[in-house]
């Protein structure tokens, strides 16, 4: 599942964006859902880049995307960050959440955003009706 921002109906604040580590995951618990926050390094652009999907590894079952191997394939228009599970080192790519090894799998991808210095996770999804 993606997670659009016209889709949030919650932020959580997971914690200020300069106790996250470049190239480095952390766990996070969002809404009851283990979450792989990643910040990345600058790319030149000057611009954060903070990605966040499911924690849960769907090859090996186990929660521990957090611990994943940072990296990036392609260039130019097709640069992609990407995460490698570190149990058999499937890769994700980070925006989306496919699976660039096993066509058909991904993780779920949460939007993030950053307000006051803070990281923070969108979930849930608008309430139903007109």
């Amino acid at each position: 599942m993606t997670l659009t921002p016209d889709r949030v109906t919650t932020w959580t604040r997971i914690c200020p964006v300069d106790r996250l580590i470049p190239e480095r995951g952390v766990a996070a618990l969002v809404d009851s859902e283990p979450v792989a926050v990643f910040l990345l390094d600058d790319d030149g652009s000057g611009e954060v880049r903070v990605h966040a999907v499911a924690h849960h590894d769907p090859f090996s079952n186990a929660n521990v995307m957090a611990r994943g191997i940072i990296g990036s394939v392609g260039t130019g228009e097709d640069y992609r960050d990407t995460v490698a599970s570190p149990m058999y080192k499937q890769v994700f790519d980070l925006a989306t959440g496919q699976c660039l090894t096993e066509p058909g799998v991904c993780l779920s991808v949460y939007p993030v955003r950053l307000v006051d210095g803070h990281v923070e996770i969108g979930h849930g999804a608008p309430p139903s009706g007109p």
